[in-house]
């Protein structure tokens, strides 16, 4: 249970937040209102201004509960009342986890945890079956960077894959970022770190969410990967800071965590198994054996002349190719559109899982490249299906 801090509160004393903790805040209180000191923290809520809307369906949710554990039995209205009456002792209000979200001012009565993550996540059977589902809700996953990562954090999130996360990022959000971010002109402003880890609280109020506000520095990157936190089972990295993206994947090697990253042109995925390959060269060996040490200070001239051999120029998009020279000149920054956002995003959550579950998936770089999936022009019969997955040194141990 998180309670607001406030001088002279006694341990685990509710104290209401002033209206600026709660509308900076990013983590929802969870009220558990068969428990004494949570119903009183819940009626020290509900009494409050606080609280603008009050959303409880508990009802259909227990519905739902009993009929994903009994799919066919209850057939009769008064079958499915009298489970769902067993289910709650009679006594709905007391039943469950009322959440309270601060920033919004909303409080929303929901299932208790494992119930309430067996019905949110029963669609994805059996392409997930719930032994698989269990395993993933206790994976940790990090995410830096949180333009494009955040989309990536999210999907994994409404998937079920990662019951943990670390969110890194130092930005805020600006006007120019909607164009692929899903977030409102109310948050413009607002630290993208925090943004995303309310967008996921909003769907699991029981995830784990450990917020890098600063992003990933020389003084917190260790903070990130602390394996006596817990560590980390896999990165997705999306950031735009060579640094960042050296450093990064200097420790996972080190800790044998596998790194995903997307890098939304032609929907190209890269996938380094650091877990199965601790001698793997970092981005495949394109950049050879430079280290995170020799990229302090790297110029503007000099950070896109690394980017470039990152990503293997020769394979980017006609347009993106076109953009680079003109990036600072004629172009503000790297272009980037809301459907690759989103396809990067459903590619690493995808990988994501088929790794967390011990499924095969090698090393190497990975394309699905929807101008060659659906082409242009107008010639007759069938679609192409052109070049779905290209892997680039897929095989372990190989560099491209």
């Amino acid at each position: 249970m998180t309670f607001f801090p406030s001088p002279g509160a006694g341990p685990g004393q509710f104290v209401l937040p002033s209206p600026r903790q709660a509308s900076e805040s990013f983590r929802p209180l969870l009220l558990d209102p068969a428990l004494p000191d949570h119903a009183g923290a819940l009626a020290a809520v509900r009494d409050s201004a606080l609280v603008r809307e009050v959303h409880d369906r508990i009802q259909e949710q227990v519905e739902e509960l009993v009929r994903c554990l009994a799919p066919g039995e209850y057939r009769t209205a008064a079958a499915l009342a009298r489970a769902v009456a067993d289910t709650t002792g009679g006594r709905p209000e007391a039943y469950g986890t009322w959440v309270w979200y601060p920033w919004s001012g909303r409080l929303v009565h929901v299932l208790p945890e494992a119930d309430f993550r067996l019905v949110r996540s029963d669609r994805n059977r059996d392409k997930i079956t719930r032994a698989q589902q269990q395993s993933l809700f206790g994976r940790r996953i990090g995410v830096v960077g949180l333009s494009v990562g955040s989309s990536a954090a999210l999907t994994c999130a409404m998937e079920g894959v990662g019951g943990s996360f670390r969110l890194a990022d130092f930005d805020r959000l600006s006007l120019s970022n909607l164009n692929r971010l899903r977030a409102g002109v109310h948050e413009l402003g607002l630290e993208k770190t925090v943004l995303c880890a309310r967008r996921m609280y909003e769907l699991d109020p029981y995830l784990d969410i450990e917020l890098h506000r600063g992003g990933l520095t020389e003084e917190s990157i260790g903070d990130f990967f602390a394996v006596e936190h817990g560590g980390l089972d896999i990165l997705i990295e999306e950031c735009d800071t060579p640094w960042v993206k050296v450093a990064a994947r200097e420790h996972a090697r080190r800790l044998g965590v596998p790194v995903l990253m997307d890098t939304n042109d032609r929907g190209l995925l890269d996938v380094e198994r650091f877990d199965t390959e601790p001698g793997r060269p970092l981005f495949h060996g394109l950049i050879g054996d430079t280290t995170s040490d020799e990229l302090r200070g790297l110029d503007r001239a000099g950070t896109i002349r690394l980017l470039l051999r990152m990503v293997d120029e020769r394979r980017l998009s006609p347009a993106m190719t076109d953009a680079l020279p003109r990036i600072g000149r004629t172009l503000s920054s790297w272009p980037q559109l809301a459907s690759g956002v989103m396809l990067g995003a459903a590619l690493a959550t995808d990988t994501a899982r088929r790794i967390l579950l011990d499924e095969p998936v090698p090393s190497g770089r990975y394309s699905v490249d929807l101008d060659v999936l659906v082409p242009a022009g107008s010639g007759a019969g069938a679609a192409s299906v052109g070049r779905a997955a290209h892997p680039v040194g897929a095989r372990p141990g190989a560099a491209p």
